[in-house]
């Protein structure tokens, strides 16, 4: 039986379509994990949708007519109540990187960026100056840099002291950081909402959490009262740091998706030829 070339055509279409359609899930999947808010309703909505078979499958009537209900005007109730969110939400689709990171770091590149970040805190949090230093990652933070004041110039400690010090206009916004370049300083971020952050943090620590339960970025923050270190990272803020911690943080995260796959495989192995 020949292929004709109509026919290598259909096959090709289902095969594109197929692709598109993993990419849309996988898409979708990859923000909801880097996002705090669109994980809640994620799983909100998952949840209904559990219930709704559970009343299915034991013919609980009441509830599977209540959840009729739900999942009949759910979405509408979403768009109102979560409309701020949503908002959010098609922002930062807007603004992902599709490929990923801009720029992949090497090893001496990423020992760099932590060495001169390490001597910019230690200095900071001993003289007592605030600061909050974001490191950009997947998700683009492109939108907060075009309002702050452009720099493009190289990381070093010097110029991170610089622009928190004091006297500088710049000191009370934050830093963006692309690559292992200074973007942007006096960048303004969303202040979180959320009330797990303590009402005797400041603006820093509230940006920082903002942005990081909105993006996949890391967030450093130096307080001014008490020279303490905190990193607010996937949505969640880990205070009281020492450098090492910091050092320890800023190594494994800044690593590129394909060592730490690589490291895992290396770390399977290892447990797997143990336990022979």
């Amino acid at each position: 039986m020949t292929i004709t070339l109509l026919d290598g055509l259909n096959v090709l279409r289902k095969i594109v379509d197929i692709s598109l359609v993993w990419f849309i899930f996988y898409y979708i999947l990859k923000n909801i994990r880097n996002n705090v808010k669109l994980s809640l309703i994620f799983k909100g909505v998952a949840f209904v949708i559990l219930l709704k078979w559970v009343s299915d499958v034991f013919n609980f009537i009441t509830v599977g007519y209540l959840l009729d209900y739900i999942i009949q005007w759910g979405p509408v109730a979403l768009i109102i109540i979560f409309q701020p969110e949503i908002r959010t939400i098609l922002e930062q689709l807007g603004r992902s990187q599709l490929l990923g990171r801009h720029k992949v770091l090497t090893v001496d590149e990423r020992e760099r960026m932590v060495y001169e970040l390490i001597n910019t805190i230690d200095y900071l949090r001993k003289e007592r100056m605030g600061a909050l230093i974001v490191i950009e990652r997947d998700i683009s933070l492109g939108n907060y840099i075009d309002k702050a004041k452009k720099l493009y110039a190289d990381l070093s400690s010097d110029l991170l002291i610089s622009i928190f010090y004091r006297g500088n206009p710049l000191h009370d916004g934050g830093v963006i950081i692309q690559g292992n370049r200074i973007t942007c300083a006096g960048a303004v971020f969303p202040t979180s909402n959320s009330p797990k952050v303590s009402r005797h943090l400041g603006t820093r620590h509230r940006a920082a959490l903002g942005l990081a339960e909105e993006t996949d970025a890391i967030c450093l923050v130096v307080s001014e009262e008490t020279g303490r270190i905190s990193i607010a990272l996937k949505g969640e803020m880990l205070y009281n740091l020492t450098l090492d911690d910091v050092r320890m943080m800023l190594i494994d995260e800044l690593k590129p998706k394909q060592e730490i796959d690589y490291e895992e495989e290396i770390s399977e192995g290892e447990t797997y030829e143990e336990n022979r």
